[in-house]
């Protein structure tokens, strides 16, 4: 039987972007086959008289979104999010963090395209699980994580998927913002780096986006929420210090896994006293709550801080840009360009300037 071209080429790259084992290389495959096979063009389905009235909505919001993100936030316009697929399942894929036992340093894998990141991806949970679990009995902390999309940077057309659509209407325009900016600027090898600029570029878009179309905020983005994520956002970091300090200590490892446990119990005391106060002041929005309830540890915690701890170093550039987009994308490129260890001193010289410009 003769295997066409396009068929080679996929497997080809996902042996680039996969793990280690054929099996990984395999279900892989077989996961971002379906994606390429299973895709629907938006303007066919719009097109459909029976089509459901909640869908048609998110599809036109995309497309709009869509059309914004290329005219008005300069990103890739190569076909991606112009076709939909429908995973039949929560999310399309499950992410697997590791961090050893006493380090908040992340694990990571490496793979020929994408570089060495701070995750393992699954599209079947089951596998994701297992995963985790021959690390854990290895004697790592880890954490699995379902996310609703993920970018294949450029190298696919990307689509739209059903995990997507139950999020609200920011949640839903950032990520196809963060998505794309992953296709306009990618570094190999640094995962704080490559999500802290997509967050910041998913922010400084939905703030442009309320602005044009004179938007108020909604539900996920309100001062109440936005305060929320805030305090347990500090939780976090309070959090961390405690145990780089407990880990930096020449004590028995049986000595500090007590120590380890009281942190991380303090924080999940803390977490439910902050749960109090907003019951007491009406606020139902619970940012983080299945995480605590899950249990945090040392992978989610890494985990949290690979998506959020240089958004306030690329907003100071943004700023230092007069919020200019190509000045702000031409210096994210230049800090990309850097190598590794003089990346990271300017990274932390930004935060610092975050730091005194908020104070």
């Amino acid at each position: 039987m003769r295997i066409a071209p396009g068929i080679v080429c996929l497997f080809v790259l996902i042996l680039q972007l996969a793990g280690c084992s054929a099996s990984y290389y395999w279900q892989a495959t077989k996961g971002q086959m379906r994606v390429v096979n299973g895709r629907e063009p938006v303007d066919k389905l719009l097109a459909q008289p029976d089509l459901s009235a909640e869908l048609k909505e998110r599809l036109l919001l995309s497309q709009t979104a869509l059309q914004f993100a290329h005219q008005e936030l300069k990103l890739p316009d190569n076909g991606s999010y112009t076709s939909y697929y429908d995973t039949q399942h929560s999310y399309i894929v499950w992410n697997v963090f590791a961090a050893p036992e006493f380090s908040l340093e992340p694990r990571t894998w490496c793979f020929l395209v994408a570089g060495c990141v701070a995750y393992r991806g699954y599209f079947d949970p089951d596998k994701a699980h297992n995963y985790a679990a021959k690390l854990a009995a290895d004697g790592s902390d880890v954490y699995v994580g379902g996310v609703a999309a993920y970018s294949t940077l450029g190298r696919f057309k990307d689509p739209l998927l059903n995990t997507m659509l139950p999020l609200a209407d920011s949640e839903f325009i950032g990520l196809l913002f963060h998505e794309l900016a992953h296709q306009l600027l990618y570094i190999k090898d640094d995962s704080a780096f490559n999500e802290g600029f997509a967050t910041a570029v998913e922010q400084i878009g939905l703030a442009r986006w309320r602005q044009d179309h004179y938007l108020p905020l909604d539900s996920a983005d309100s001062p109440s929420v936005t305060l929320q994520r805030q305090q347990v956002s500090e939780l976090f970091a309070e959090t961390r210090q405690r145990l780089e300090a407990l880990y930096a200590e020449d004590i028995p490892a049986k000595q500090k896994r007590p120590a380890k446990a009281a942190i991380l119990t303090a924080l999940g005391d803390a977490y439910f006293e902050l749960v109090a106060k907003w019951s007491a002041a009406g606020w139902q929005s619970r940012p983080y709550e299945a995480l605590i309830l899950q249990g945090v540890n040392n992978a989610s915690l890494g985990a949290i801080a690979t998506y959020a701890d240089f958004v306030p170093a690329f907003k100071q550039v943004y700023l230092s840009c007069a919020e200019s987009l190509e000045c702000f994308y031409a210096q994210s490129r230049e800090l990309g360009a850097l190598d590794a260890d003089e990346r990271a001193a300017a990274m932390q010289n930004l935060l610092l300037g975050s730091a005194g410009v908020g104070q």
